[in-house]
């Protein structure tokens, strides 16, 4: 028993070292995109020289690589850098979309209400309650991490249960269920802007919604934590019966007692309560046909009265940022955390002083992005590998489960959501359009792949904090530790979302407003 215990140790070792050396090994994603885009350069000479070229599928028309090793390449790299940078979809979405949720985040709103959701839910209902406010977490930064997977700990000690078990709960629901959602995030205008970009190697004219995946999202959730409370009771939970004789404690450990909404709070809660409310009925009435009650309709579009195409859903970044800053001023008001504008200013500068990093990694893959359209080597490789899966014949729900998997193994390596949808969106958005599939069908695809694995991956950014957390309580607990415990959530999370994908698709059930599952390219225009 123990020789089978020491060999399954060891081929997890084995799985890990891989995993780690191979992360590792990766340069950072703004230094790999500065590499990618130097690569689509030369890429393009090659090509060129090679004489490649393919069949334009909306026009018929003869396409080539476009050569930027040469003058005119040189003066277009030059002059389009900053415009590329400055003009990239995705950059001006999230920027805005996070000042909102800055407010709400500074003056205390979101942590506070993630500490009612948890701190109320019946003794039997602990574990869903925890999953499901780990899901919800992740429309803010990083407080899922950093707040509720130390307060699982503390409340299933309160509990009686192992402290693992309450951290594993958290954790499976914030990153392993990283794309289920009941609202929006950050991540949403985030990604759908990096889709827009590489459905326009294709169509010049198509746009996707931050939206998109909204319905998909809202459904998940439910699913996931479900599946969250399934494998924490069924698979986890029988390997932390007791809770540890020894509980290291540090100073950042609180009592979930403490937690507990103080009356301030809960002022301010109904504050918020109170204006969210307003605002949204005034954007139901907004939404509502044109008649139906006098001013009603306002935000529909002026000539067609349609709400899938109006400023209603183009401007739901704004919405977002919206409902961010009016609930977050309404409860700093009530709880005394906002005394004036300079405390909300302070909230959305706190917010725009995280994004360092980010806004260095988007000039380098804008870089890329950019360089992959003028070579014209995205729809060249989109045309190609298109005819590749044709060849295959793999049906929908096999090709694009496959997809998935693919996406899974890739998150093991290179954690950023971002990052990794920038790499491989400009590849197979373009290539499952010329196969029939829209843009917003491959990026929910994408999402279920990039979640599962978030749990297991040690390039996922909070990884090694996981760990630490789980050192309080097993002070011998490293990397094997923790996936080891989340092993089983990663794969119920790849086969259970994988089948609701299925059922998805097979039911040709929408996801997300004004988002098909299908893209019907142009016919061709005859010479």
């Amino acid at each position: 028993m123990a020789d089978s215990a020491t060999k399954k140790r060891s081929l997890m070792d084995r799985f890990l070292t891989i995993v780690e050396r191979g992360g590792n090994a990766l340069p950072h994603p703004a230094t790999l995109f500065a590499l990618l885009a130097l690569g689509v350069v030369v890429l393009s000479w090659v090509a060129s020289m090679a004489g490649l070229s393919v069949a334009h599928p909306s026009t018929g028309d003869v396409v080539s690589p476009v050569n930027l090793m040469s003058i005119e390449g040189l003066h277009r790299m030059l002059t389009g850098a900053v415009t590329n940078f400055t003009g990239f979809a995705p950059l001006g979405v999230v920027l805005v979309a996070l000042i909102g949720i800055g407010v709400a985040e500074h003056s205390g709103l979101i942590g506070a209400s993630l500490r009612m959701l948890v701190l109320a839910a019946p003794r039997f209902l602990l574990t869903p309650v925890l999953v499901f406010a780990g899901v919800m977490s992740n429309m803010a930064s990083e407080i899922g991490y950093v707040l509720l997977v130390p307060l699982g700990a503390l409340i299933f000690i309160s509990a009686g249960r192992h402290p693992i078990l309450g951290m594993a709960a958290v954790f499976a629901g914030v990153s392993g269920g990283y794309s289920a959602n009941l609202l929006i995030g950050t991540i949403d205008p985030l990604l759908s802007g990096l889709s827009q970009e590489a459905a326009r190697i294709v169509d010049p004219n198509y746009t996707v919604s931050p939206l998109a995946n909204w319905y998909f999202m809202i459904a998940s959730t439910p699913v996931i934590t479900l599946l969250g409370w399934f494998v924490t009771e069924r698979i986890v939970a029988p390997r932390f019966t007791d809770a540890p004789t020894q509980v290291i404690k540090t100073a950042d450990d609180v009592e979930p007692e403490s937690q507990r909404l103080s009356p301030a709070e809960l002022r301010g809660m109904g504050y918020a309560a109170i204006a969210v409310s307003l605002f949204t009925l005034l954007l139901i009435w907004s939404a509502l046909p044109q008649g139906m009650i006098p001013g009603a309709g306002f935000l529909r579009d002026a000539q067609t009265g349609d709400l899938l195409r109006s400023p209603f859903l183009s401007g739901v970044v704004v919405i977002i940022f919206l409902y961010g800053v009016i609930a977050g001023i309404s409860f700093g008001v009530g709880a005394g955390t906002i005394k004036s504008d300079s405390d909300v200013i302070k909230g959305m500068a706190a917010s725009m002083s995280t994004l360092g990093g980010y806004l260095v990694l988007v000039f380098f893959a804008a870089q890329f992005v950019a360089f992959f359209n003028w070579t014209q080597l995205g729809l060249i490789f989109a045309v190609e590998g298109a005819d590749f899966l044709k060849a295959l014949g793999l049906p929908t729900i096999p090709l694009f489960i496959c997809f998935i998997l693919l996406t899974a193994v890739v998150n093991l390596f290179m954690g950023s959501a971002s990052a990794k949808w920038a790499l491989m969106a400009p590849v197979f958005i373009p290539m499952f359009m010329l196969l029939g599939y829209s843009p917003e069908m491959t990026q929910v695809a994408y999402r279920v792949g990039d979640s599962v694995t978030n749990i297991i991956s040690p390039m996922m950014s909070y990884f090694a904090l996981i760990i630490a957390f789980f050192q309080r309580y097993e002070p011998k607990a490293g990397i094997g530790t923790l996936v080891a415990t989340m092993l089983p959530y990663s794969i119920v999370f790849l086969i259970g979302w994988s089948i609701m994908f299925g059922i998805w698709i097979w039911f040709e059930l929408p996801i997300g407003p004004d988002s098909p599952l299908t893209y019907i390219p142009a016919a061709p225009v005859a010479n």
